[in-house]
């Protein structure tokens, strides 16, 4: 994609979604922290059927550890890998409590400490809780990134700093919610939908996929 069809990209998804959010349902820093280390290989669907169980009974730190590891499993249990996640949270409640006096800390190597959660987790929380502009590169954005030619890379992380790069300032905050919607709902993995797609005209794939 050319620099000009770049910017034409993300002017015609900011027009149409002038303010796009998370599809995680949160009250809270922390609890979109939960959310989002609950999320790995689960839908955003899942996820938030699960935390309106958790979070009326445990949405602090303090609260998570008080419920347990086997508590919170009761909870979470519809959601896969739940066993791994519950330690993980548990976990990471923990370390809250004992080094950040309960609250999500804001930079990224002490994001990247905790339990369960990796680079695409901090940026999530980096980027939603508090508008810094990055990309949490998942599978839609690694996915959007190269069939388009937006930000071509090998791995999650040549893609992120693709993003970084080649995405114009001004769209950079909300770029990762746009990508990952549209990722979901119309360049979907097993056939893209071209056809109604509104940004058609500035990607690079080809062939383009006809109406069915």
């Amino acid at each position: 994609m050319t620099p000009a069809s770049i910017k034409r990209f993300f002017v015609t998804l900011r027009d149409a979604n002038p303010h796009p959010a998370s599809e995680l349902e949160y009250s809270s820093v922390f609890e979109l922290l939960a959310a989002v280390l609950l999320s790995a290989q689960a839908t955003d669907v899942g996820v938030n059927k699960a935390t309106r169980r958790l979070f009326p009974v445990a949405n602090t730190p303090r609260q998570i550890v008080a419920l347990g590891i086997e508590g919170l499993e009761s909870h979470i249990r519809t959601i896969g890998l739940y066993r791994n996640k519950a330690k993980h949270l548990y976990a990471t409640s923990q370390i809250l409590l004992a080094q950040h006096g309960g609250q999500v800390p804001r930079s990224r190597e002490a994001l990247e400490a905790l339990p369960g959660v990796g680079r695409k987790t901090a940026n999530v929380v980096l980027n939603v809780a508090w508008g810094e502009p990055t990309c949490a590169v998942d599978t839609h954005l690694f996915r959007v990134g190269n069939r388009t030619g937006l930000a071509p890379g090998k791995t999650p992380y040549a893609v992120e700093m693709q993003l970084l790069k080649r995405i114009p300032p001004e769209f950079r905050v909300d770029a990762h919610h746009w990508l990952i919607l549209h990722g979901r709902y119309i360049c979907q993995a097993r056939k893209p939908r071209c056809w109604e797609c509104a940004v058609a005209d500035c990607c690079d794939f080809q062939p383009k996929t006809p109406a069915p």
